[in-house]
C-alpha cells in the first residue's frame, strides 16, 4: 500500500494563471505548480478569490461545489466554492461578488474584511470541498488571518492542522486600527495580545506568532528583516527565527525562454545571438530609437518607486545621458518619477525613450532586445526580473540586497553574471554602470562570455521547491 500523501492547500490572494499583480501571484503558480509535478507525495492545492477579472474567461472552465455560509463577527456572508484544475494541481474559487466583483484586486477602504472574509471562506472552502488539508501555506498580510483563526476559532475541528507563513514582502504588514479587532476582524479580547502591535493590529505579527513555520523569498532577506529591513517587525523577527527560513524564488524557465519564446519572432540561444540583435532592432524602432546595434541599451522594468533606486537613477540621469548608450524605461509609480522619465524622453528623444505604463508583452521584448537591466534596489526581498534578464541573456546591474545579492554574482571578482554594488549611492551606481560600458564597448568576446555565463543560471523552481517540501516535511503530524 502506498504511502498517504501530503495535503498541502496555499491560501492566496492572487495566483497565475489567473492573477498576478506583482511577484506574489508569479511565485505562488509557479510553485505549485513545481511541487505538483515533482512530488508525487504531495497533493497541492490552491484556494483563491474569484475576481471579476477573470471570472469571464475561466468560469465556463469551473465546476460549482456548493455554497455556504461564512459568519464575520456581525455578518453572515454567502460564500460559493468553484473548481477547476490546472497543471497538475487543484484551484479553489471562493465566490462573493460584493467583495471580489471590482475594478481593483486591492487599494479598498475595506480591504481588512474583504480580506477577513476569505481567510474565514479558506476554512468553509475545506468543508465544501472535502478537503481537509495537512498544511495549508498562507502569503502576505491578506490571508495572515488565516494561522491567527486556526489557533482561535479553528483548533479544536483541525487539531493536527499545520500552517507555514511566507512574507514576500514585510513592508506590508496589514494594520488596522485596534477598533476593528472584533466588528472587522472577529477577533476576540483575548486574541488583541497575537495581533497588536506599536498601538494597532498588524496582521502580519499575528501570523509570524501564529504559524508553525515562517518563510521568505530569500535567505539574504531572511537575515536583514531581523535587523534593520523588517519596517518595525524587527523584534518579532527575532522572537520567532527559529522558525524563519529564507527560500530564494523561482521563475518559470519553460515560460522564460528566448529558445522557445513565442513573443519573438526570432528566436536564440547563448551560441547564437541573432534573435537578441533582432529584438534589440525591433525595440529601437517600437520606441522610435536610432537602429545602432552596437550602442548599449540600458533598461529599466520596474515599478517608479524610490526603494526600487529610482532616486539613484534620477540622480545620475544627466551623466547618463553624456556616454553614449540608449536608455529605455517601463514601468508606473510615483507621479514624479513618471513626470520626470516622460520630460527625460522629450528632451533627449534620441537616447531615452519612457513607457509610463505595463505591458507584459513589451516587457518581454525589452527583457530580450536589451543588453542591460537596472535593479539598483534599496530594499529588494528577492527579485524575479534579474533572473528573467539573465534568461535572455541582459546583463544585470543590481544593488547587493536581499535576493539580488542570492542571485547575482560580480563578474569583476570573476566568474560572474552581473554586476553588483553595495553603497546604496548615486555614484556606485554610475561607477558599475562604467564598468559594464567598458567591458562591452572594449571586449565584446568578454560581453558575450558573460551572456553565455548569465543564460546558463539555473533559475528554475526545482532546488526551492525541494526545500520546500522539506519544510512540509518537517512540520506535518503522521
Amino acid at each position: 500500500m502506498g504511502k498517504e500523501k501530503i495535503k498541502i492547500l496555499h491560501a492566496v490572494s492572487e495566483v497565475v494563471p489567473f492573477l498576478a499583480t506583482g511577484g506574489m501571484g508569479q511565485v505562488a503558480g509557479a510553485l505549485t505548480k513545481s511541487l505538483a509535478e515533482n512530488y508525487p507525495n504531495l497533493d497541492v492545492r490552491v484556494v483563491t478569490p474569484l475576481y471579476a477579472y477573470f471570472r469571464d474567461k475561466y468560469e465556463p472552465q469551473m465546476q460549482f461545489l456548493g455554497n455556504t455560509e461564512v459568519r464575520l463577527a456581525w455578518r453572515t456572508l454567502y460564500c460559493g466554492l468553484f473548481e477547476m484544475k490546472l497543471d497538475g494541481v487543484t484551484f479553489y474559487f471562493v465566490d462573493n461578488r460584493h467583495y471580489f466583483d471590482r475594478e481593483n484586486t486591492y487599494g479598498y477602504f475595506d480591504d481588512g474584511e474583504r480580506f477577513a472574509f476569505f481567510s474565514k471562506a479558506v476554512f468553509s472552502a475545506i468543508e465544501c470541498a472535502g478537503f481537509t488539508p495537512d498544511i495549508v501555506h498562507t502569503h502576505d498580510w491578506q490571508t495572515a488571518l488565516v494561522p491567527i483563526y486556526l489557533k482561535t476559532q479553528y483548533y479544536d475541528e483541525h487539531k493536527d492542522m499545520r500552517t507555514v507563513f511566507t512574507m514576500h514582502n514585510i513592508e506590508y504588514q496589514g494594520k488596522y486600527a485596534l477598533n476593528a479587532l472584533h466588528d472587522v476582524f472577529d477577533l476576540r479580547l483575548e486574541d488583541r495580545g497575537l495581533v497588536e502591535y506599536d498601538n494597532c493590529i498588524n496582521l502580519m505579527k499575528g501570523a509570524i506568532v501564529c504559524a508553525d513555520r515562517v518563510t521568505t523569498v530569500s535567505p539574504s532577506y531572511a537575515g536583514e528583516i531581523q535587523i534593520s529591513g523588517g519596517y518595525g517587525l524587527e523584534a518579532i523577527v527575532r522572537e520567532n527565527a527559529f522558525k524563519l527560513r529564507g527560500i530564494i524564488n523561482g521563475i518559470d524557465t519553460k515560460q522564460y525562454d528566448p529558445a522557445t519564446d513565442p513573443m519573438l519572432k526570432k528566436k536564440y540561444t547563448a551560441s547564437s545571438l541573432e534573435g537578441k540583435a533582432s529584438a534589440k532592432r525591433k525595440l529601437q524602432t517600437l520606441f522610435n530609437l536610432p537602429k545602432s546595434p552596437r550602442k548599449m541599451m540600458i533598461c529599466v522594468i520596474s515599478r517608479l518607486v524610490s526603494h526600487k533606486g529610482i532616486d539613484l537613477i534620477t540622480y545620475i540621469m544627466d551623466d547618463l545621458l553624456n556616454l553614449d548608450v540608449q536608455f529605455l524605461l517601463l514601468g508606473t509609480g510615483d507621479h514624479d518619477y513618471e513626470l520626470f522619465f516622460e520630460d527625460k524622453t522629450a528632451l533627449h528623444p534620441n537616447k531615452v525613450a519612457a513607457s509610463i505604463a505595463f505591458n507584459p508583452d513589451i516587457a518581454g521584448l525589452i527583457y530580450a532586445g536589451a543588453d542591460v537591466l537596472l535593479m539598483p534596489s534599496r530594499s529588494e526581498p528577492c527579485g524575479l526580473s534579474q533572473m528573467i534578464a539573465c534568461r535572455y541573456g541582459t546583463i544585470p546591474i543590481v544593488r547587493k540586497t536581499g535576493g539580488l545579492g542570492d542571485t547575482i554574482r560580480d563578474c569583476r571578482g570573476g566568474e560572474g553574471n552581473g554586476f553588483v554594488f553595495e553603497e546604496y549611492t548615486a555614484g556606485a551606481l554610475f561607477e558599475t554602470i562604467r564598468h559594464a560600458l567598458d567591458l562591452y564597448t572594449y571586449h565584446p568576446d568578454d560581453w558575450k562570455n558573460l551572456i553565455g555565463e548569465a543564460m546558463s543560471c539555473d533559475f528554475g523552481w526545482d532546488v526551492s521547491a525541494r526545500e520546500y517540501l522539506s519544510v512540509y516535511e518537517g512540520i506535518t503530524i503522521r
